[in-house]
């Protein structure tokens, strides 16, 4: 799937939703729970769940972004999914500390 800035997505097996903040480089297929995202208007079918071992899960608020890679997203509605580019985790993007205003 091409992803591009601003698209809106969600997970198939939890209630994970997601902004692409930037997209990769090249085309990546974004995972929750194991299962391909899609996008947010898309009919998903109730009852399924994160596959075993996927079950991290994500913070709403917090950017997602994948090493050596250009992707970043951030969580819009929080869910039991892990963020995964096929086998890989998300990492959360590290905050930079705000100067002090001595």
């Amino acid at each position: 799937m091409q992803l591009r800035p601003g698209q809106r997505l969600r997970s198939q097996v939890c209630e994970t939703q997601v902004i692409i903040v930037h997209p990769a480089d090249t085309d990546v297929v974004l995972n929750c729970g194991g299962s391909p995202m899609v996008d947010l208007d898309s009919d998903v079918q109730s009852g399924s769940a994160p596959q075993a071992g996927l079950v991290g899960g994500n913070e709403m608020g917090k950017r997602y972004v994948m090493p050596d890679s250009s992707l970043e997203v951030l969580v819009t509605k929080a869910g039991a999914g892990t963020l995964t580019v096929g086998d890989d985790p998300l990492l959360t993007k590290e905050v930079k500390p705000l100067p002090s205003s001595d």
